[in-house]
């Protein structure tokens, strides 16, 4: 559970600021927008096989 403690003299805007970067920097985003919706096995396998071969393209 990610979570920003306000200090008394912050503006909201900051602290918004702040927790944004904290759901950016932990992922949170990513993995909601990619339990969204259901995918099936098949297209889960042809997703993580293309960013393999993008993985090992950027290596070489």
């Amino acid at each position: 559970m990610t979570e920003v403690k306000i200090g008394s003299n912050e503006m909201f805007e900051t602290a918004l600021k702040r927790f944004n970067r904290k759901i950016q920097q932990d992922g949170i985003l990513a993995e909601a927008r990619r339990r969204e919706h259901y995918e099936k096995p098949s297209i889960k396998r042809k997703r993580k096989e293309a960013a393999r071969q993008r993985k090992a393209a950027r290596r070489s």
